[in-house]
Formats: structure tokens, C-alpha cells, sequence
């Protein structure tokens, strides 16, 4: 259903140049949370493994994000994923902008099952051929009942239609994973699953999406750390 629905936005003959009297469009300003304890090792961490909270280094990136976006004065409202990770970013950055912090559960990361915690060279080792299954097909889920990318993208895209409807015309923090930022960003781009595959996503990263009232999408920013330097 995302798919088919961002098919139709690129589709329309609508799409493009926006017109001019279209109004100012919701911007998602996309943040990827700081680093954990598992990012340098690049293991699995979704929404069914330990919920890991920021380490040092996230912490400090974290405060990076806040100042830049602080500088920058443009958003006005922060709204996170309800894992520990993304509420401890989301709660540095809205204390330095003087903002709440709303929790969407639609946000939250992938849940990779039995994969959690491990490398993909680990899965790669113990569970092959799911993992060639799951590098095949959008709707297969890795081993143990985890969620599989094409469900993922129908609750990112109804999250992603729920705060539009609420922040009409705003711009919004949200603060994020790497399968929903990438799943937005593809959404936007009408481009197919595999894509998700092509796309690489820094810890404290920004990207940007601005959602125009026609329906049409344009990617403003990603996976700029250039706060990070």
C-alpha cells in the first residue's frame, strides 16, 4: 500500500514544480539517533532486542545536532520514535530548542527477530538462507517472527500521514532509525524496496523531506553530518 501510494504521487501530473499558491509544505527534518554501544559494530538493533540507550559518544553527537539545529531556528515541533535511544536524542535536542518531545510508535526501528544483537557476517553464518529470503523479498521477515521491510514501510507511510495531518505546514524533528528515515526518503523518491539496500545512513545524520498539499514529495537533505566535524 506505501508503494502504491507513492507510485501515484510521482505519477500525478501535479508532481514537480510545486505551485506557487500550493502553501508552505510540512518539512520532516529526519535525525537518525546518536550512536550505542552496537553501532561501531554495526550489529542488528531494531525494536525487539535490548533497546540500548546512547553511549558517550551518542550523547556528545547528540548535543552537536541540538546546537546546529539551534543556530538554524527552523524547527518547531520534535516528535520521536519511543525506543530509548531516539527519547534520549530527541530530549538533548528539544531541551536546547525549548520544545517537548511527542512519541510516535510508528517510528520505531525494523524488529529483526532472531537477528538482533548480531553482525550480518553472524546471520550470515547461522541463518543463510533466510538471510538470502530476506535479501530478496521486501516481505519476508528475518528468522524468528521479526518484521519484514514491506510492513515496516505500511507503518512508517501511516505514521508519516498522521503527522502530516497534525503538522500541516511545519517544520518537525523527527527522530528516527535507519529503516524509517531510509523508508521515508525511498517513499518520497518512488523508488522500489530494493533501494533501501543502496542507501547508507550515519548515526546523528539529517535528511529533510518537504510534503507539499498535492501530495508531492521533495528530498531536501541527506544524511548530512557536516554538525558532526
Amino acid at each position: 500500500d506505501a508503494d502504491r501510494r507513492a507510485a501515484q504521487a510521482v505519477a500525478t501530473p501535479s508532481s514537480g514544480w510545486a505551485p506557487a499558491d500550493m502553501g508552505a509544505p510540512a518539512t520532516f527534518v529526519l535525525l537518525r539517533h546518536g550512536e550505542t554501544p552496537l553501532t561501531p559494530q554495526k550489529r542488528f538493533s531494531g525494536s525487539g532486542g535490548s533497546d540500548p540507550s546512547l553511549s558517550g559518544i551518542g550523547r556528545e553527537q547528540a548535543e552537536k545536532v541540538a546546537a546546529a539545529l539551534a543556530r538554524r531556528g527552523t524547527v518547531q515541533a520534535v516528535v520521536a520514535s519511543p525506543l530509548a535511544r531516539t527519547r534520549e536524542t530527541a530530549r538533548i535536542v528539544a531541551a536546547r530548542l525549548g520544545l517537548d518531545v511527542a512519541v510516535e510508535d510508528g517510528l520505531r526501528e525494523t524488529d529483526f527477530g532472531a537477528w538482533e544483537g548480531l553482525t550480518f557476517g553472524e546471520v550470515r553464518e547461522r541463518y543463510p538462507e533466510d538471510l538470502d529470503a530476506w535479501l530478496a523479498s521486501p516481505d519476508v521477515g528475518p528468522t524468528g517472527g521479526g518484521e519484514s521491510f514491506a510492513a515496516t514501510a505500511d507503518r512508517v507511510a501511516e505514521a508519516r500521514d498522521k503527522l502530516l495531518a497534525e503538522y500541516r505546514g511545519r517544520t518537525v524533528l523527527l527522530v528516527t532509525h535507519v529503516t524509517p528515515i531510509k523508508t521515508m526518503i525511498r517513499l518520497a523518491l518512488g523508488a522500489p524496496p530494493e533501494a533501501l539496500f543502496r542507501m547508507e545512513l550515519s548515526a546523528a545524520s539529517l535528511s529533510a523531506v518537504a510534503y507539499y498539499a498535492d501530495g508531492n514529495a521533495s528530498v531536501r537533505l541527506f544524511n548530512d553530518t557536516s554538525h558532526l566535524r
